[in-house]
């Protein structure tokens, strides 16, 4: 007499929990990981490059805007240019992650539909694709550093570190707007608007010195403030001079949001099947 094998979506997993089925479906995760990857750059001339060209060009641009033009100043005795790139990279990964993050549970609504896998892979899957990309930069900037002859601090071990500080703010935001988009289709184009306004208001082409004393910790209430200013305290080292208060403030800003996002995300997956 043959059995079936129920299973129940609960709302109430633990972190825990959801690392272990990750890893119990990791062959899943791969595949939509490796799916995002070619559909990304399918019928591209150079391919991967883009992850090289967007923030060089980027970078270009701010440094004649605000570097050269604006005569903005510079973090400790860095090239405005290293300044620059560095804080290119984990802004590109976060909006990269954050907008495919955002729009993977209505993307996969045919995979949803039909079969069980846990929910949580799909937003999250965007993240493998956008370490790749970012590696891929890394390499330029250690290349940019060596053009400048620049020699980065030590802190830059701590690399991993910073990366997952991005991850976690990009993750947070792209599990709360995934599950949102579900019901109210409207939030699909909330993402692009965050992004765009984002890159503008967050220290990407300019150092956060800028900001007047009195509003740096209001100022902080940007996660990714924090997690800019880490990346370059990162590569420059303590000559950055780093707004220690608002660092930890947008790092703590930056967990809630992802236990928001999280808890959120665990409560609607239930419901997804139903709705799209």
């Amino acid at each position: 007499m043959s059995t079936r094998q129920q299973i129940v979506i609960t709302p109430y997993k633990t972190l825990g929990d959801s690392g272990r089925e990750l890893w119990e479906y990791r062959d899943l995760f791969y595949f939509l990981a490796w799916r995002d990857f070619k559909v990304r750059y399918k019928q591209t001339v150079i391919g991967a490059t883009w992850a090289v060209i967007r923030p060089l060009l980027t970078m270009l641009v701010f440094t004649v805007i605000f570097g050269r033009i604006a005569k903005l100043p510079t973090e400790g005795e860095a090239p405005y240019a290293i300044m620059v790139f560095t804080a290119m990279l984990p802004w590109y990964f976060f909006s990269n992650t954050l907008s495919e993050s955002a729009n993977a549970v209505v993307n996969n609504s045919a995979m949803i539909s039909k079969v069980y896998f846990p929910r949580i892979i799909a937003p999250t899957a965007p993240l493998l694709v956008n370490i790749i990309d970012f590696l891929i930069s890394f390499v330029l900037l250690l290349a940019l550093m060596a053009w400048y002859r620049f020699q980065p601090s030590i802190y830059i071990l701590l690399m991993p570190l910073f990366l997952l500080l991005a991850a976690i703010t990009a993750l947070g935001l792209g599990y709360l707007i995934s599950a949102l988009n579900v019901k109210y289709r409207d939030f699909r184009y909330v993402i692009p608007f965050i992004v765009q306004i984002g890159l503008y208001i967050s220290p990407v082409g300019f150092s956060s010195q800028v900001i007047p004393e009195q509003w740096r910790l209001w100022y902080s209430l940007n996660p990714m403030v924090g997690v800019i200013d880490g990346f370059r305290w990162m590569v420059i080292g303590d000559s950055a001079n780093i707004y220690w208060d608002g660092f930890f403030l947008s790092n703590a800003i930056s967990l809630a949001l992802f236990l928001i996002g999280y808890r959120y995300f665990m409560h609607t997956e239930r419901q997804f099947a139903d709705s799209l």
